[in-house]
Formats: C-alpha cells, structure tokens, sequence
C-alpha cells in the first residue's frame, strides 16, 4: 500500500513539476493578489473634504475649524454662504461633509448647550458613516476640552489592544490569507481527477492495483505541501510589505493551517469527483469557495450583523475558522488552548469530504 501511494505522490508531483507556468501562477497570483487587495481594501478615509458654514465667526468657532484641520482627518475645502451653497457643493461632489456652526455658539459651549449641525453626502453609506463619526469624535473632543478647562473634568483616555493605530491592513491581510488559501488549493486539486479524465489517463490508472484510497491520498498530499508553501510566502509577504505584526507562535501557525490546507484540498478533490470538465471544476471551486469565504466568513462584514438564517450558514464555512485561528495567533498571540475547537473543526470538515469522495470515486469504479 505505502509503495503504490508513494507512485502515485511521485506521478502527481512529475505532472506539478513539468507545469512550469502553473507552478509560477500558482505563487505569484497570492502575492499579486494580497498586494493589491492589502492597499486597495480599507476602512480608513485619508482626507474628508471639508465645507463650513459658520453663523457665529467667534474664536470658539475658528478653534473648532482648526481642531477638525489639524486632525488629519478633514481638509477645509470650501466656506459656504448657506445651506443652498452646501447642497450645491456635496452634488458636484466638491466636499463630502458640511459643518453648520450656529449663531452664539460660543455662549452655548459655555452653557454646555452647543450643538453643531452636521451635513453628510450618504450616497456612499460606508464613507458618510466613517466621515460623520471622525467629525463627531473631534467635535466631542474639543467640547471636552473647553469644558475641561472651566470645570476641571476629568478626561477619558482609551487605549486600544492589539491594532492601536486601527489599521485596516492588520485586519484584512489575514483575511485575505484565508481566502486566497482556500481558493488556490481548491482549485489545484478541484481539476486533478478531471484532467486524468480528460487525457485519458485515469483508464491506466483504473486497471492498475491502486484502490481508490491510495488514488486520493496520492493526489491530495503533493497539494498540501503547495499549499503550505503558499502559505508561508503569503505571510512573509504579508509581513515584510504591510507590517501585520506576528505575537504569536509561528510554529503553532504552520501546523493549524496544514489543517486548513486540508480541509480546502478535500473540498477540492469532492469537486473533482463530480464535475465532468477543468473549466466545471474550476467554476465550481470559485462558487463553493471564494464567495462564501469573502461573504460569510467574518472576513469583510461582522457575522453577528448577519440575518440569523446566513449566520447558520456560517457554521459550515472553512474560512470560518482559519480566520479565528490566523487572527489569533498572528495579532493576540493566543495559544492552541483557545484554537482547539477551530482547528478540530477543520480536520472533520476535511476528513468528511475526503470520505465521501474516495466513496464517490469507488462507485465509479465498481460502474
């Protein structure tokens, strides 16, 4: 048995070696692809063109306009007459957010009654809502520190763990880990069977003493190894261009996405078994993996914020999981003590689909 599988690893790895251009796909799309993803993915405004309309003109007023410039986060770009002028600059999109500032609002602030207007374009919602809480974390700091100053308050400072800055790139790298992983090697072993089909080849292999068991552990366990590779360049790169930071183990890492390799590969090998055709199988790992691993996986949207019948769904997703194991460790630094359940997750997701297509390929030979 070991010997007959050992031919079979031989065999697939001669066909990953002679594809060349495959090979070189295979490591550079990833890089290419969490290259442009990591700068082109984010949370984070750079500048919010700024418009201000201000009835008061008092030094309180020209405080907060200076607070809100020196931020970073806003760029006056325009002083309106009225709220006329305002419409008429968010419409040719000359400013994103407008900062009404009412009559005697100096002698409100001093009363602890100000309030500030502001005007939001929401045709984009995600960028109206990061705009409008940056203007009113600056607006509430300022107030704070007036007030701090005639009453002696105390002030609150937060302290932020794990992604102090809140950069978006140490929250999406990760992610994009997860999901490229789980698209690559499923798509690498989701046309192995297919293409033996194909060249005609998978005759010779069914006349030869290799039970189906050896015929899948043959063809899985070259990939694993592709993949790990591709793994570990990803986070390197990841590393070196972004900066995540790596807390924890990356030896804990290596071997918890060995499990996630697995569980992708065998999702691969049960699509190689039912589809007919490459250009099938590779349409199909698309649909089964890329996805569901972007939309269901916690990757871009919260899974708590889902409707509860999606976050069912969620259950079921690899990516799931990978994403609580790769976060963990590269970012907290947590230990296997908190990535048991995950990674036990993993190993049956796989080991389930691994058992049904090696029975799903023993029908076809019995057939």
């Amino acid at each position: 048995m070991k010997s007959r599988i050992l031919a079979i690893l031989r065999k697939e790895f001669i066909h990953i070696i002679r594809d060349s251009k495959s090979l070189v796909i295979i490591f550079l799309m990833p890089l290419a692809m969490i290259f442009l993803f990591g700068y082109a993915i984010t949370f984070e405004i750079d500048v919010i063109k700024l418009g201000l309309l201000d009835y008061d003109r008092s030094a309180e007023s020209r405080n907060l306009l200076q607070k809100c410039t020196r931020s970073g986060y806003f760029r006056l770009e325009r002083v309106c007459k009225d709220h006329d002028d305002i419409k008429r600059a968010i419409l040719n999109r000359d400013i994103n957010l407008a900062l009404v500032i009412p009559e005697n609002y100096s002698q409100a602030l001093q009363a602890e009654e100000a309030e500030i207007q502001l005007i939001v374009d929401g045709s984009n919602a995600n960028s109206a809502i990061i705009a409008s809480n940056y203007a009113k974390f600056v607006i509430a700091e300022y107030r704070m520190s007036f007030i701090r100053k005639s009453a002696g308050l105390v002030s609150v400072s937060p302290r932020i763990y794990y992604n102090p800055n809140l950069e978006s790139t140490v929250f999406i790298v990760p992610g994009l880990v997860a999901v490229l992983l789980m698209m690559i090697c499923a798509m690498l072993t989701s046309i192995t069977i297919v293409r033996e089909k194909e060249t005609g080849t998978l005759e010779q292999i069914l006349v030869s003493p290799v039970s189906p068991r050896e015929i899948i552990i043959g063809k899985v366990t070259p990939y694993i190894i592709v993949g790990f590779l591709v793994a570990m360049a990803v986070l390197v790169f990841g590393k070196l261009v972004f900066a995540v930071p790596f807390r924890g183990s990356p030896l804990l890492l290596a071997l918890l996405s060995v499990t996630y390799i697995y569980a992708s590969l065998s999702l691969g090998v049960f699509i190689s078994t039912k589809a007919k055709t490459q250009q099938v199988a590779l349409m199909l790992s698309v649909l089964t993996t890329l996805l569901p691993s972007v939309l269901l996986s916690g990757f871009m949207f919260p899974i708590a914020s889902m409707p509860s019948i999606l976050r069912y769904l969620t259950h079921i997703i690899p990516a799931k999981y990978y994403l609580l194991i790769i976060r963990g460790v590269m970012l907290k630094g947590i230990s296997f003590y908190q990535l048991y359940l995950p990674t036990i997750f993993l190993v049956l997701f796989g080991t389930l689909f691994l058992i049904v297509s090696m029975k799903r390929f023993n029908v076809k030979l019995e057939g």
